[in-house]
C-alpha cells in the first residue's frame, strides 16, 4: 500500500510537533473544541457555517464536517477562527472528508 504525499506530510508535521512539544492542533491544522458542561461550545480553525437552525448547526472544518444537535442552539460568536454556540448541546457528530452519508 503507498502512501500519498500528503498523508506523509501530516505524518512528518506531527513528529515535528512532538519533537518541539508544540500544540498538533496548530501544527496539523486540526479544528479544536471546547466544551463547556452542555451549554456552550467553542470551536477554533473552522471554514464556515453549512446550515443553522435552532436544533443543528452544522460548522466546515479542515477535517470535515461537526454536527452539532440540541434545543434553543444559537451562533454567540464568529470570526474568521471561532465559533461560539450556545443551547442545551446533546451530541456531536463528525464526518470526515469523503466520507458519504
Amino acid at each position: 500500500m503507498r502512501v500519498g504525499k500528503q498523508g506523509k506530510g501530516k505524518r512528518f508535521k506531527a513528529k515535528v510537533a512532538d519533537f518541539f512539544e508544540l500544540p498538533s492542533d496548530v501544527i496539523l491544522d486540526l479544528p479544536r473544541l471546547v466544551l463547556t458542561g452542555n451549554q456552550r461550545l467553542l470551536i477554533e480553525n473552522h471554514q464556515g457555517i453549512i446550515e443553522y437552525a435552532k436544533e443543528v448547526i452544522r460548522i466546515n472544518t479542515p477535517i470535515g464536517e461537526l454536527r452539532i444537535s440540541g434545543e434553543d442552539l444559537k451562533i454567540i460568536l464568529i470570526t474568521q477562527e471561532q465559533v461560539s454556540v450556545e443551547g442545551q448541546i446533546d451530541k456531536l457528530d463528525w464526518r470526515e472528508r469523503g466520507e458519504d452519508n
